[in-house]
């Protein structure tokens, strides 16, 4: 494989050579927010260049501009000499450039193994089995991830997942590599193993061109070529030492704060940190043996520490090494698992108000009122603490004007630059004056003016106002700001101390290389622990390399690989999701029976009762006529108008029939009509308006089976008798009936709830940028993910058949062959009306409801199933006849109660036929390769 083959690097300072992007004018907004503004640029080829800015300065959107990933609002984008703007030249780039999105494993699959996801993308890109067993081999003992191959993605580190994410990026040789931000949250240590295996790559790839957006200033130290940014625009470019040089700065950071527009470093100050005067014997935060479980998982394990009064006190580690975890159980949102913690000396007791008033928390992520203002959300907080009416006022404007916020006052939150957004944060957690403040990652993403900013309020609220402060960072600079810091690992704390001290005490020449010292050993004996562990793992390479050798394939079954490929990805994360495997495999067995037993057309167990005013043989045999019924249920007498209202109010009888008197004397005179006095429920009118027709049925069979039996009444039956016969189902069950009808209704509903979803969780997820940025194409795209739900729908409608022969007893009286083919083609009509409902959802919510609604509403009320197609007018009546639900309705009907094959119902077939590319063409056509 080229990319490890072995070749050299030897061409270190070669000069600027032809550029691999050229930009020219390129803007970018989304609504309101102007993400670019006429970013004109050219990127050298064959180098390593870093971007450098804070987060939402455009970073990010200009990457995924470069890659393909997103749609080119204004301006022209050329990378590697080829107009990306042009979908087949984009079409044709795609093989020759790998993205890196931003976020931690977010181009990885989390239930997929490791080798699984190495699998998956060299099947993208074509590559036959035995190329891909030799590339993945390699790269998993290049990376030292081959002992965890059989583990799944989510349940990697940080570093391993970023390590692992490069070999995904890297399997297909590319010219141009994309890494956006790829070690933020990621510990030194393999910080720096993932820049040796950067530079591995190019040594053995002299051409390739690698372009980095970093938020560390060490790691853009590194890089051989920078690009500055501020809000949309690029600053500055040029080699590292040019900015140095350029600004007389001594640190890069120093220097891009010089080169932003005086506007944004007006108020600018260097930080100032004075000495900690606290006395060591006031304790303000004491943890011991503090464990955090979450089933077999530690996630803390065992800290201790100690904090005193009035100290910046410093958390240092990647993330999932239990940093928040370790706050959360410090200010009692989380209960531990064992150990205990103290706050000024009393026990942490999520009840304990008074104790919790004298802290202020401040999340990592930003978690006040989107919808309130900012003096909005200082007042509400101000009451939460119950801070006295008449003082809330004054307590607002001055968190303001400590922390900047008067001029932005009405403002929304969201409206905010990121900076501001942190200090009202802070501000809202310093709201009720507390002695204490924990604050989680307050500076990540931070420009630096408004992170020294930010520092300079933390230590002036330390020195003067002797509020503790207990802070977590990813920032080595800013460690050496703090008085104590402690250094955690898999959730243990290495060390607590002094940041000298802890450089002194491992000889260090830094701070972060201390770090990374702790960490070497910390690992080593991590590994020595899991050992057996790791060697098991590693066992099941040789089994899944040999399952992928055995699979070949060149030139025109490129193109079949890249859609199963899919395919095989969505069953294997589909069978590690117990969600959506539990829906699809009892859902369906579930609704039936629910559908099946609780949805009745019977009319039965009529309650009524009789008002007799005649009292004679005749009214008695009148009313037992309908009592002898099988749908009537006879109840004790009435006696009045007010027990009739009563009885008929409270649900005991569903219908009260009045017998007037002088019933005998009319009937045998032969005066008609007699009047006869029926009270019906109506409360359900379906059911009403049946017992009416019940009744009156019942009552011309009285009269019937009356002259029948020569009565002394006078009666002249009619000329002709007309008697009723039904065919199909000639009880007139409504089982019958309605279990043909669920059939059909299930069959489009979860394959379609579940097929939806399929997409759409890619885009919560992120991982569908691998979509945008890999030659697979919109239909083998749809098409790979479509197979496995058709095959587990198909799985579900022998399920249901199954159901209604051997449950339910009805009998399939026609072919079953026929009646299997018309399934096949539904189910793949049900799973494309899924993917195409995913196509324009954005999340996985938003997909569940819409295919509810846009498959329930139309499958029952417009197919047939409650009255006929035929019987429908305008929009109701084009639905009803081009909807899937209608014709495959026609062919369950036809099967099971008719006895029909597919000669009778030949149409149907056509009709769902014709459906299938229609709906899975719209679906190619709204689904887009690149994101807007």
């Amino acid at each position: 494989m080229a990319a490890f083959s072995g070749q050299k690097y030897t061409e270190v300072n070669k000069p600027l050579s032809d550029s691999v992007v050229h930009l020219t004018n390129v803007g970018l907004r989304y609504r309101k927010k102007e993400a670019l503004k006429a970013v004109s640029l050219d990127v050298p080829a064959g180098r390593m260049v870093g971007f450098i800015g804070p987060d939402g300065v455009g970073k990010s959107s200009l990457f995924s501009l470069i890659a393909g990933a997103r749609v080119i609002q204004s301006g022209q984008v050329s990378v590697l000499g080829r107009d990306i703007s042009n979908a087949h030249s984009r079409t044709e780039l795609l093989p020759r450039v790998a993205y890196m999105p931003q976020g931690l494993g977010k181009n990885l699959y989390p239930t997929l193994s490791v080798f699984q996801n190495l699998d998956f993308f060299g099947r993208l890109f074509g590559f036959g089995g035995s190329e891909r067993v030799r590339r993945i081999s390699y790269m998993l003992e290049a990376t030292a991830l081959a002992p965890f191959a059989g583990r799944p993605t989510g349940k990697l580190s940080g570093g391993m997942k970023q390590k692992l994410g490069l070999c995904c990026a890297l399997i297909h040789d590319p010219d141009l590599l994309i890494l956006d931000e790829p070690t933020t949250g990621v510990d030194p240590l393999s910080r720096r193993q993932f820049w040796e295996l950067i530079d591995r790559v190019r040594e053995t790839r002299p051409g390739i061109s690698v372009l980095v957006a970093t938020a560390y200033m060490d790691e853009a130290m590194r890089m051989e070529w920078l690009v500055a940014m501020s809000a949309g625009r690029v600053l500055a470019t040029g080699a590292p030492q040019d900015f140095l040089d350029r600004t007389g700065a001594h640190t890069l950071e120093e220097a891009f704060i010089d080169l932003l527009p005086p506007a944004e470093r007006k108020d600018h100050r260097p930080v100032i940190i004075s000495g900690y005067q606290g006395e060591k014997g006031e304790t303000a935060i004491e943890a011991r043996d503090l464990t955090m479980k979450f089933g077999n998982f530690v996630a803390v394990d065992h800290v201790s520490f100690q904090i005193n009064r009035g100290e910046i006190f410093g958390f240092l580690g990647s993330n999932g090494c239990g940093k928040t975890t370790t706050m959360k159980m410090l200010t009692g949102l989380l209960p531990p698992s064992e150990g205990q913690a103290w706050l000024f000396g009393r026990t942490v007791d999520p009840h304990d108000l008074n104790t919790r008033r004298r802290v202020g928390y401040m999340t990592q992520a930003f978690s006040l009122y989107a919808e309130l203002t900012v003096r909005q959300n200082l007042e509400l907080h101000a009451r939460l603490f119950s801070i006295p009416k008449e003082r809330v006022e004054l307590r607002v404007q001055e968190m303001a004007e400590r922390f900047g916020l008067t001029e932005v006052m009405d403002t929304l939150p969201k409206a905010l630059p990121l900076g501001q957004r942190q200090r009202l944060s802070l501000a809202v957690a310093m709201i009720h004056g507390p002695e204490m403040l924990i604050l989680d990652e307050p500076t990540s993403g931070v420009d630096p003016v408004a992170r020294d900013a930010f520092w300079q309020i933390m230590i002036d609220l330390a020195r003067n106002d002797n509020v503790t402060i207990f802070i977590s960072t990813h920032f080595m600079n800013e460690a050496e700001r703090c008085d104590r810091i402690s250094l955690m690992h898999a959730g243990k704390v290495l060390v607590s101390d002094a940041p000298s001290e802890i450089i002194q005490r491992r000889k260090a020449a830094t701070l972060e290389e201390a770090f990374i010292s702790y960490l070497e050993e910390a690992v080593q004996e991590g590994r020595s622990e899991n050992r057996p562990i790791s060697v098991d793992a590693g066992r099941d390479v040789p089994a899944q390399v040999a399952s992928v050798a055995a699979v070949t394939g060149h030139g025109c079954f490129t193109k079949l690989r890249r859609m199963l490929s899919c395919t095989q990805r969505e069953q294997l994360e589909l069978r590690r999701d117990p969600i959506r495997l539990a829906l699809a495999a009892i859902g369906s067995f579930f609704l039936m029976l629910v559908l099946g037993y609780g949805i009745s057309m019977d009319i039965d167990n009529v309650t009524f009762a009789v008002l007799d005013r005649d009292q004679t043989t005749m009214s008695h045999d009148y009313a037992m006529n309908i009592a002898g019924s099988r749908y009537f249920i006879e109840k004790a007498p009435l006696h009045d108008y007010a027990e009739m209202e009563k009885r008929l109010r409270s649900g005991e009888l569903n219908l009260a029939m009045e017998i007037p008197s002088g019933f005998t004397r009319d009937v045998s005179r032969g005066r008609t009509p007699v009047q006869m006095g029926a009270w019906l429920d109506g409360a359900n009118p379906f059911r009403a308006e049946t017992v009416r027709v019940y009744l009156q049925s019942m009552n011309q069979q009285w009269i019937d089976k009356r002259a029948r039996e020569g009565s002394d009444f006078p009666f002249r039956p009619g000329l002709a008798n007309i008697e009723t016969r039904f065919r199909y189902n000639p009880d007139i069950a409504s089982l019958p009936a309605m279990v043909p009808g669920v059939i059909p209704i299930l069959l489009f509903l979860i394959p379609a709830i579940l097929s939806a979803l399929s997409v759409v969780r890619e885009k919560e997820l992120g991982s569908i940028v691998n979509f945008y940025v890999t030659p697979v194409t919109r239909l083998e795209f749809l098409v790979g993910k479509q197979i496995p739900y058709i095959v587990l729908a198909m799985i579900n409608f022998l399920l249901l058949a199954g159901l209604a022969v051997f449950l339910f007893r009805v009998p399939c009286k026609g072919s079953f062959l026929t009646l299997s083919g018309g399934a096949l083609l539904y189910v793949m009509s049900a799973t494309g009306f899924g993917l195409l409902i995913s196509t324009f959802m954005r999340s996985q919510v938003a997909a569940l409801v819409a295919t509810i609604f846009l498959s329930i509403l139309p499958a029952v009320q417009l197919s047939g199933m409650v009255e006929p197609v035929s019987s429908l007018q305008g929009v109701g009546a084009f639905i009803g006849r081009i909807f899937p639900t209608t014709h495959f309705l026609t062919i369950s009907r036809g099967t099971f109660s008719k006895g029909l094959g597919f000669t009778n119902l030949h149409g149907a077939f056509v009709s769902l036929a014709l459906s299938i590319p229609v709906i899975i063409g719209l679906g190619v056509v709204l689904l887009k390769k690149q994101e807007r």
